[in-house]
């Protein structure tokens, strides 16, 4: 109820009060006729029409700050009457004006807007909020239609054009730093047609008294591990953790980019779905950095690390840099303090690369020459 509502409603109690009371017929007459307006009013705005609301966001995947808009078709459903309302779309934090006015029975009407992507997230979109209210200003009653929509905000990827050559110990005891990788004696089988014959080996076939045909594999290729820092302890200012993000998505996009196994992890846990998602929802939050880091090593999860932290995670770079006999590279990026303390554990075989976002970074890391 407005405040011209509460005052009619003011106006019937007293003047129909009144009048019976002391006899007056023009003063309750009066206020029966503000009585039925106001029922007039709650009549009017209660009409409920039917509304169908589909939403389709173009893309609904975009880097932060890329342009993504919302398309909003809203159909009249409605059989009788035509549908004059004021309508607002959540978009995040705000609302958005959709225009209805004079939407008759089967008609729909379309609005399309921008979703703002400058920050990382996901951005909800909805539900259609439709506020109805009758021509006196008494009422106004407002609904929802239609669910909501999600635009996904994935960190800024910056170009980086070195990927680690990687460096893993071969079957045979060997150990290889090759860019893509090499061939290695991995175990015998028998010989089956098709096989080239340069592949046999002869001494096992006297041996057996069949063709032994050797099994290759590619032992060496390098595996990249992205460890991300998201304990709210490590990064003081949450523009640190933006950053570090779109260092780790940087890192990934490149390795796909050039066809090499890549794997992302949290701190606080691994994520589910595409690395770019798990980005995209990773937030602050409480993690246990030791228990993560003997999983890791336990784990080996490939040859090359990639530890991603903020300013209060540089007390920890030394015990990161314990890992480097588990990983045959170990690399940091420490975001958000350049001027901080000297790094401990940085003669370990640890590389430490300080940036202040990660824009800066992308540089830092083309300019790496210990992988």
């Amino acid at each position: 109820m407005t405040g011209r509502g509460y005052g009619i409603l003011l106006a019937t109690v007293l003047l129909t009060g009144v009048g019976f009371r002391y006899g007056y017929s023009e003063l309750a007459l009066l206020g029966a006729a503000a009585g039925v307006a106001l029922g007039c009013a709650v009549g009017f705005a209660s009409w409920r029409p039917r509304l169908n609301v589909e939403r389709v966001a173009e893309p609904d995947r975009v880097a932060r700050g890329e342009p993504a808009r919302m398309t909003v078709t809203v159909r009249n459903s409605s059989r009788m009457r035509g549908a004059d309302l004021v309508a607002s779309d959540r978009v995040g934090e705000r609302a958005v004006d959709v225009p209805l006015l004079r939407l008759r029975p089967g008609k729909d009407t379309t609005v399309d807007y921008p979703v703002p992507t400058s920050r990382r997230g996901i951005v909800e979109v909805g539900p259609l909020r439709v506020t109805r209210g009758d021509p006196l200003g008494l009422v106004t009653l407002a609904r929802s239609y239609g669910g909501i929509s999600e635009v996904w905000v994935h960190p800024r990827i910056h170009l980086l054009r070195a990927v680690p050559a990687g460096m893993a110990r071969s079957l045979d005891g060997r150990i290889d730093k090759v860019p893509h990788g090499t061939i290695t004696f991995d175990s015998l089988r028998e010989y089956v047609v098709g096989d080239e014959l340069r592949r046999v080996h002869w001494r096992s076939s006297a041996k057996v008294g069949e063709l032994m045909v050797r099994e290759q594999l590619d032992t060496s290729e390098p595996t990249i591990v992205v460890l991300l820092d998201d304990r709210a302890a490590a990064h003081p200012d949450p523009e640190s953790f933006e950053s570090a993000c779109e260092g780790a998505a940087s890192i990934v996009a490149a390795a796909v980019r050039e066809d090499l196994p890549v794997s992302l992890h949290l701190v606080s846990g691994d994520g589910n779905g595409p690395y770019l998602d798990v980005l995209t929802e990773a937030g602050l939050r409480a993690g246990d950095l030791a228990a993560t880091l003997r999983h890791v090593r336990a784990q080996r999860l490939g040859d090359t690390l990639v530890f991603l932290t903020g300013p209060g995670g540089r007390d920890d770079l030394g015990a990161v840099s314990a890992l480097r006999g588990a990983y045959a590279v170990v690399l940091a990026g420490l975001f958000g303090d350049r001027d901080g303390a000297p790094v401990s554990g940085g003669g370990n075989g640890l590389i430490v690369v300080e940036a202040a976002d990660g824009e800066e970074f992308a540089g830092a890391w083309d300019g790496v020459r210990g992988w």
